[in-house]
């Protein structure tokens, strides 16, 4: 099998962390060139998005999540997606939390604000979508609310989705950095009254896959 990986991207990153977790190596092929992804990789997926895994056989696993379960059936020492009915529902919640109100907000930010992207406001598109500029203020406001939301969340537990590291962990922390990309990450304005945050980031950054 093989992954295709985009180095500098947020969303490969995840799934990086959790092999790294799962003690795994897995075969990478880089398909990015800067900002754009290679000509040849999207001819091969004109959904152009990255990671995708390929399995032996030829079958074709998208999406940082639906690849990172995937060695988890396979893997599944030490889980990362819970053990037991409430903790896989707990970390499905809150992984599927810092996606939604992290990791998409610090998008509208970057996406509609990097001149890169002038183009493509929105991964996934062969047409071109042009930037919005009034998402990035709605996207900022997103951060914030999320900051504070898992301030409380992590007041109570000691990781996001309670007190083992899981997949939720992971897609915070990713979504986390790639605010940073924008200067909206930990060490902004906009978590800066976060103490729960600021411990379990600093926590969670430290761990030897996040360095991976």
């Amino acid at each position: 099998m093989k992954l295709y990986d985009w180095h500098i991207a947020p969303n490969p990153r995840r799934v990086h962390i959790f092999l790294a977790e799962k003690g795994l190596n897995i075969p990478l092929l880089e398909v990015g060139d800067g900002f754009v992804l290679k000509q040849d990789y999207r001819e091969k997926f004109p959904q152009a998005m990255v990671p995708i895994l390929e399995l032996d056989d030829g079958t074709i696993i998208g999406e940082a999540m639906a690849i990172c379960r995937y060695f988890e059936a396979i893997h599944p020492t030490p889980p990362l997606f819970g053990t037991d009915p409430e903790s896989i529902a707990q970390i499905t919640c809150w992984e599927n939390r810092a996606n939604e109100e992290c990791f998409l907000a610090a998008a509208e930010v970057f996406r509609n604000s990097n001149p890169n992207f002038a183009d493509r406001s929105l991964p996934g598109f062969a047409d071109k979508l042009p930037q919005i500029p009034q998402l990035i203020e709605r996207g900022k406001t997103r951060l914030a609310q999320f900051y504070k939301k898992i301030d409380g969340q992590l007041k109570k537990y000691e990781f996001l989705a309670g007190n083992t590291f899981s997949a939720a962990d992971i897609t915070c922390l990713c979504a986390i950095d790639f605010a940073g990309w924008v200067e909206l990450g930990a060490d902004s304005p906009l978590a800066q009254d976060c103490p729960n945050v600021q411990r379990w980031y600093k926590e969670v950054s430290s761990r030897p896959s996040a360095q991976a």
